[in-house]
This record gives C-alpha cells, structure tokens and sequence, in this order.
C-alpha cells in the first residue's frame, strides 16, 4: 500500500498540472515518506501550482495547509486561516459538536491469555521469531515503520502466507494455521488494511458482504434464506451505527467509516474469540474515528481479544492496553500503557535494543 500510494503522488505530480488534488496521500505513509510529500507539496507552491489536500490527519493541516475547509454531511462548514484555528476547533466543525474524546478507552479487566505465539516465523513474509500473546478483553496495539512487518504478521496469523516455523497457541492449546478457513474455524478473523479491495466487496448489498463469514447461518438445506439474511444484517447495522439507506444497498455506496463498520460486522457475525483489525480508521473522518474505537472497546468489554495495527501512534497509545513494536519482521520491545510515549515506540520501531516479550 505505501509504495502504490507513492507512485500515485508520482503521477499526480509528474502531470505538470495547475492544480493537485491529494486525496489522503499520507494514509499509509511512514513519517520520513510523509515529510518527503510536504517536501513535494512546497516545491509545488513553490512553482503558483494550486494544491487541495484532503486529510482526517488533523496534526498534519498546521505543517502544511494555508487554508483550512471543513464539510459535515456532504455540505460547507465553513472555511478559516489555518494560523490561528486549533485542533479543537476543526473538531467541532467537522462533527458538529465538541469531541470529548476521540479514543474513548474502555477499562476493561483483562482475563487469560487467548492468543500467543512463540517465534513465529514465515520466510515467504519477512517475519521471523515474534512471541507475542493478548488476553481476553485486552486491546494489543501494534506498532512499527512502514515495512516492519506488521501487515505480513497478521496475515500469517490468518492463515494467508502460512507460518514455517514457531507455534501458535490458542487457549494454550498448539493450533496449525494454514489457511484463512482454519483460522475462521478457530475463531480468529482479520480485518484487512484495504478494505476496498479485501475488506468488502463494494458491488454486493450491505447484506450480503455482513454475512459472507456466515453462511450456514442464512442458509437451508444448501440455499440462502434471504429473509434471515436481511433480519441479521439490519441487526448488525443497528448495534454498529451503520449509516446506510437500506442494507439492500451496495456497500461502494456508504462512506469509508461506514464500509469499515460492514467489515467489522461480518466477522462480528461469527462470534470470533481473536480479532485482527490492520489500520481500522484509515481514511475514516474524526466522527467515525471514536465510533469505532467505541465499538472496539465495547468488544473488549465483551472478552474478544484485539490486535490492533495502526500507524497513527496516537491512536496506539490512546487505545492499547499493551504496545508491542515491531522492526525488520520481529519484536523490538513490549510498553504497558502507564509507560509508552510516542518516543519510546518510536525509538523501538527504529530498532531500539529489544524488551521482555508480549
């Protein structure tokens, strides 16, 4: 993803345009590749090209915006001198309302260890010896440099590029995970990092992308009961907030935060005890943001377990109850929450000296 984001700012620049039109160019950007783009950005004012940079990333507007415009619900809020407007008050005109908190962390008692591996390893995928393990009811975030291996540890996890070596252990019990169907049997689903592509299929009804993990459920005797399907899905838009006309229409129709809230559903309609959420507000606007980082701590109340990849640090640290870092494929340190600042994951995710294992 970070390297198609690139060569899309690539071409976009390479246009000779009069006006550049970025949309969320740094979603899945490290920081060296986001202070290039600003790099790029200044020389293109430099050179009287007009830029529109659209962006959830709030801290990012001060660095680089002259003016700010805010929409809420398809029409103009309002438009400011980006000098002088706070964080604060982007917030409120984007929500329509003040954001007490946009990572509501849930204190939740954390109970047994339901996922663990120990040095874990694919060749295919970079990851090499990572031991890790999360609770029930515990949100393990997981941080780490753009090509630290975290997406190919999940995916690994998941059964996609099986692992070669090491162990994974669920509920202390030795597992073989070789592929995504034995990982949904074991009840560990995966949250892809590009939903539009993997997380949902953007021509299909909200219905039926909610209960493609379940299937046998809305079925019988071999044949889709479409009545159960609509009764399961309009629950689930119900309990996840799901803003769409009908649960009829095509998923490509909703917005982002609301297409990220299907692809949860449907591995929520499976009851899952281990759950992989990859970069889960990418590209979603503030308001979406606290929806579902609600929604993950009502599923930590719940007793799921939650692996949590994010670049953001600041939504690592404001929703994590545990830090684990990775470089190069591995582990490089472990922070509880009381001690993780975003300087010590950074100093861990540059390849710092490696702490007590997860």
């Amino acid at each position: 993803m970070p390297e198609q984001q690139l060569v899309e700012i690539a071409k976009a620049v390479g246009a000779d345009a009069r006006v550049v039109v970025m949309d969320e160019p740094t979603a899945s950007l490290s920081g060296r590749e986001v202070e290039n783009l600003f790099r790029v950005v200044r020389d293109l004012k430099a050179r009287d090209v007009g830029v529109v940079y659209v962006s959830h990333r709030l801290d990012e507007l001060p660095l680089i915006a002259d003016r700010v415009t805010a929409l809420r619900d398809g029409a103009l809020v309002g438009t400011r001198p980006m000098a002088g407007t706070t964080r604060a008050d982007l917030i409120r005109m984007m929500v329509g309302r003040e954001l007490s908190a946009v990572f509501p962390k849930a204190e939740v008692p954390v109970g047994n260890v339901v996922l663990e591996t120990r040095n874990l390893g694919c060749r295919e995928s970079g990851v090499n010896g990572v031991s890790l393990a999360v609770r029930a009811g515990e949100i393990l975030g997981l941080a780490g440099l753009v090509g630290a291996g975290r997406t190919e540890f999940a995916r690994v996890l998941f059964g996609l590029t099986p692992a070669d070596s090491g162990e994974i252990r669920l509920h202390g019990k030795p597992v073989r995970i070789d592929s995504p169907a034995a990982a949904v049997a074991l009840g560990i689903a995966y949250v892809p990092e590009d939903r539009r592509r993997h997380g949902a299929i953007l021509d299909l009804p909200v219905s039926a992308n909610m209960t493609l993990a379940v299937l046998r459920k809305v079925s019988r005797g071999g044949l889709l009961d479409f009545r159960r399907e609509r009764e399961l899905a309009e629950d689930l838009v119900r309990k996840l907030g799901v803003k769409t006309p009908s649960v009829d229409d095509p998923v490509g129709n909703l917005s982002g935060g609301n297409q990220q809230k299907v692809a949860l559903a449907r591995w929520l309609a499976a009851d899952p005890a281990v759950i992989v959420l990859d970069e889960p507000t990418q590209g979603v606007d503030v308001g979406a943001k606290a929806e579902i980082h609600k929604l993950m701590g009502d599923l930590a109340t719940r007793g799921l377990a939650i692996i949590m990849i994010s670049s953001e640090l600041p939504e690592v640290l404001g929703m994590s109850d545990r830090i684990a870092v990775m470089h190069g494929g591995t582990i490089t340190g472990v922070l509880d929450r009381s001690e993780a600042t975003q300087e010590r994951a950074l100093e861990l995710a540059l390849g710092g000296a490696k702490a007590v294992p997860a």
